[in-house]
């Protein structure tokens, strides 16, 4: 008696079950055709939701932009001296270092664009292995 992967699950099950007891998928009845097609149904769930935290990633770095340069910035006391001026006298980017709201933007576009850059990555494995 040797341990297999289900076709359906990937969960290691018996070679003589009629049926995986995780999943219910019937192995003993099913043909080549109903595991390569199930199979293929898992690759394109797999994929999916690869696709859909890449759409999730991409929106967290444009949400980090847009929280850098739609805030309210510095106040006006400061005058932005502790800041990097791009444009001078306070002007549209005054980024202020330390400040919450730009270390949230900041971290919320870097982490953004990596987990893309990993999705992406990870799509093309899946791809090659198919």
């Amino acid at each position: 008696m040797a341990l297999i992967d289900c076709p359906s699950c990937k969960k290691k099950i018996s070679d003589k079950a009629d049926s995986c007891q995780h999943c219910g998928f019937a192995v003993g009845q099913a043909s080549r055709d109903d595991i390569l097609r199930k199979e293929r149904f898992n690759r394109f769930k797999r994929m999916q939701s690869i696709q859909t935290q890449s759409m999730l990633a991409m929106l967290m770095f444009v949400a980090g932009f847009a929280i850098l340069y739609w805030g309210e910035g510095p106040s006006r006391e400061l005058g932005c001296e502790l800041s990097v001026n791009l444009i001078k006298d306070g002007g549209a980017l005054c980024l202020w270092h330390g400040q919450m709201q730009y270390n949230l933007a900041i971290s919320c576009s870097v982490i953004g664009f990596v987990w893309y850059i990993i999705n992406r990555v990870r799509m093309i494995f899946i791809k090659k292995s198919g």
